[in-house]
């Protein structure tokens, strides 16, 4: 089923507010789901409105949140989410550290008490739009064995940058620090198909080609990963005062509860390290140097980070988002959520 990104953002918003949040907000998480659909990422789009409907109509949610900003100096400030909507919270935070990045040069702004926040590229953007670089780490759900471990600890953690360049034009890049997504996990589910020994491992701790059988999730790049999945539970989360490594609350446990999760914004003005004029041109350069870059057997073209989730944007201008007919019946339907997602194991199909 393909719709125009106003109608998906009609769509979610409806049913966002018909769960229980209010329409400004409503609209905010709308258009951060929206943009994760345009980019091709829809592990982060429409797929999310069933559970987010059921935890925000089960309480899980706050509603009203008592959203409050404190400057914990010239440069640094924490906002409190009081477990309101993540995208919202993290939206108004970026706003601040924007601001603060405008008048200082840099802004840190660590973001407490949030649930769920989508895709990061979203807040990222918000700042190179502005003409500044973003920043933005967050904690995630337990699901990821640490380097030689057969237990889960970290999160998945991901981790995202936005550099503007001239035109409108920008570098973004948006990861997780697992190989592979859960996402890609079901896909294989679904298809009963193998995955490759390197994404997942099973109770026992040993490389799995089996997707039903996988327990943990692995680190990008073996200790690398790992050590990107801590510093992000530090800065995220212990910095924060925050739970932090397997006391990250679940996405799926309760959810009548909120997750207390953290984030961090960091803004950087490139104007005060350098010429503004000259930093655009040069991250237009790295733009068309990555693309004449020699492509390699079997590749059409050397691609610059974000250049593909960009070219699914803008071909959703023009021939609208794909989203499966399952999730269009239900973002049509009157019912909130059809099935369950409150204490469902992580791991399950």
């Amino acid at each position: 089923m393909k719709v125009t990104r106003e109608q998906l953002h009609t769509l979610i918003s409806n049913k966002i507010n018909k769960a229980g949040l209010p329409r400004e907000q409503a609209n905010i998480v709308a258009d951060v789901l929206v943009h994760a659909d345009a980019r091709g990422v829809h592990s982060h789009g429409a797929v999310r409105v069933e559970y987010y409907s059921e935890r925000i109509s089960k309480g899980g949610t706050n509603n009203n949140p008592d959203f409050r900003f404190e400057k914990t100096g010239p440069c640094s400030g924490v906002f409190d989410g009081d477990n309101g909507a993540g995208h919202v919270a993290a939206k108004i935070a970026m706003e601040h550290a924007i601001d603060i990045a405008k008048d200082n040069g840099v802004a840190v702004v660590g973001i407490r008490r949030i649930g769920h926040s989508g895709a990061l590229s979203y807040f990222v953007q918000q700042a190179a739009k502005q003409g500044l670089i973003g920043i933005s780490l967050c904690q995630s759900d337990p699901m990821v064995v640490p380097y030689g471990g057969a237990e889960v600890y970290y999160g998945t953690n991901p981790i995202a940058f936005a550099a503007p360049g001239e035109d409108g034009h920008m570098i973004t890049f948006d990861m997780a620090t697992t190989v592979q997504a859960w996402g890609k996990v079901l896909d294989a589910r679904s298809r009963n198909a193998k995955i490759p020994d390197t994404w997942a491992v099973d109770s026992n701790g040993e490389h799995t080609t089996d997707p039903f059988a996988v327990s943990g999730l692995l680190p990008i790049a073996g200790p690398k990963g790992y050590g990107l999945m801590l510093m992000v539970d530090v800065l995220a989360g212990i910095m924060l005062g925050l739970p932090f490594g397997r006391n990250v609350s679940s996405m799926y446990h309760d959810l009548t509860e909120g997750r207390n999760l953290g984030q961090l914004h960091i803004v950087i003005d490139p104007a005060a390290f350098t010429n503004i004029d000259s930093f655009r041109k040069n991250i237009n350069q790295v733009m068309s140097d990555l693309n004449g870059i020699k492509p390699a057997p079997g590749v059409s073209q050397v691609m610059y980070p974000g250049q593909n989730s960009e070219n699914n944007e803008r071909n959703s201008e023009i021939n609208g988002i794909e989203i499966v007919d399952e999730i269009y019946n239900y973002l049509v339907s009157d019912e909130i959520y059809l099935r369950s997602y409150d204490h469902k194991d992580p791991f399950a199909s």
